[in-house]
């Protein structure tokens, strides 16, 4: 009898903390939902009272409720426990190996994961911080390898597929040669508009490269890139540049990612000027006027413009154009908008519209006699000379509102012959018209002069 007590003493233990739990943590508390509820349907015809009432009924259903929770909670788990697959993508490698030494090439930048395992265990190796892509090629020399990349998870309850798994790498001796340092500049149109860079300077001019031969063959230029971004000014002045990150390229422009270039960054000194110039407004015209007519008038409510650029390009534009279409006008515009070109290099103007107004009569013309042709374009090597009389001035038409081309003289004619590309000899070449009055329009009487080119 003592070895059967022995024996069942823990299982009747067990058996009582069981009761223990189910009446204090289950049938306790429904017992009093219960109750409540009867009270609630006290006007009921006392069969939920008589159920109640009845021995082990709160026993059981307690027992009925607790097995059901277990069930869940067990359906719970095992859908919890179950594989399932993650995929990681564009993970970063770690490659090892003599950098001082070698150069490797056909290591992929970035590769794929894919992860097998319980939600648990893919979890974790998802929030882990020592997870990575590596490949080892410290044991390995000069030559062509093929070789497994390896993933190191934080938990050994996964297994995992890597995509690529295995990977042909070239390893060469490291090289190095001196090169020219130019630079490039980056974001130039955040600068404030009002500044323009007359000068960059950097702290070196060469820097040494460092890769295979094959590679370094390939560099044709490398570049210090100058971020005017990182200036942040809005005034005139001179500001230094500090850690300029440097790029290699071949000849058609393209970046070369497996070179080391020595030192890395340099310092660029950056110049900026505030120029500017005024300007006045030139307004052109477009198209041709309906026939029988021709402008009287045309006034810019924009007169001249402070433009703001680099010195030579601001020191070189004699105005700033607004061009206005005319084609088939016959009458009368009233302040209509136009906006003025922004000749290239300029990077502010105080004005960018003007209003025009255009005054439109009758059309008339005259003709100009005896305006002289002049020489374009000719080769510093050659002389050139008209053939006859009638090449060296011709008869120009001048069309326009009579009040205009009254004023009208040979002074505000354009007569020329472009001798571009010409070689010794006589040559017709076609005479070109303009006016610097873009009220009216001016055609050649004679369309052609002939020249004889001589060499000197």
């Amino acid at each position: 009898m003592k070895i059967f007590k022995i024996i069942f003493t823990p299982f009747i233990a067990l058996f009582k903390g069981l009761y223990f739990v189910l009446d204090k943590v289950i049938i306790t508390p429904l017992s009093k939902i219960i109750y409540n509820l009867r009270d609630v349907f006290k006007n009921n015809s006392g069969k939920i009272e008589k159920i109640l009432n009845m021995p082990n009924v709160l026993f059981f259903f307690s027992l009925v409720c607790a097995f059901g929770l277990v069930l869940l909670v067990d359906s719970q788990v095992i859908t919890f426990n179950n594989s399932e697959a993650e995929i990681l993508t564009d993970q970063p490698v770690e490659v090892i190996y003599n950098e001082e030494s070698y150069v490797v090439e056909g290591v992929p930048e970035k590769v794929d994961i894919t992860l097998i395992g319980s939600k648990s265990a893919l979890y974790l190796a998802n929030h882990a911080s020592n997870n990575k892509v590596s490949l080892d090629l410290s044991g390995y020399g000069v030559g062509t390898y093929k070789v497994k990349l390896k993933y190191n998870s934080a938990s050994s309850a996964i297994s995992y597929k890597l995509d690529p798994s295995t990977v042909t790498v070239k390893i060469s001796s490291k090289l190095s040669e001196e090169r020219s340092l130019g630079y490039d500049l980056l974001n130039e149109q955040s600068l404030d508009k009002r500044l323009s860079i007359s000068k960059v300077e950097l702290n070196t001019s060469s820097v040494v490269v460092k890769s295979s031969r094959e590679i370094l063959d390939k560099v044709s230029v490398v570049k210090a890139l100058v971020d005017i971004k990182d200036l942040g000014v809005t005034t005139s002045g001179e500001y230094q540049i500090e850690g300029v990150k440097l790029a290699a390229y071949d000849a058609n422009g393209d970046k070369i990612n497996n070179v080391e270039v020595v030192p890395s960054s340099v310092v660029a000194t950056v110049t900026l000027d505030s120029y500017s110039a005024t300007k006045p407004v030139k307004i052109v015209t477009t198209g041709t006027m309906k026939s029988g007519y021709a402008i009287e008038s045309l006034t810019s409510s924009v007169t001249s413009v402070t433009v703001y650029g680099g010195q030579s390009v601001v020191d070189s534009l004699d105005y700033i154009e607004a061009q206005v279409n005319v084609n088939d006008l016959d009458k009368d515009v009233s302040n209509k908008s136009y906006d003025l070109i922004v000749p290239n290099g300029i990077r502010f103007m105080s004005n960018t519209t003007t209003q025009v107004s255009i005054k439109v009569g009758t059309e008339d013309q005259i003709t100009l006699s005896k305006v002289p042709v002049k020489i374009e374009n000719l080769g510093s090597d050659y002389t050139a000379l008209a053939v006859n009389e009638e090449s060296q001035a011709i008869d120009v038409l001048v069309k326009g509102t009579s009040n205009v081309i009254k004023s009208i003289t040979a002074e505000d004619i354009r007569v020329f012959a472009d001798l571009s590309g010409l070689t010794p000899g006589v040559h017709k070449v076609t005479v070109q018209v303009s006016s610097s009055d873009t009220r009216v329009t001016v055609k050649a009487v004679t369309t052609e002069v002939e020249i004889k080119l001589n060499k000197k």
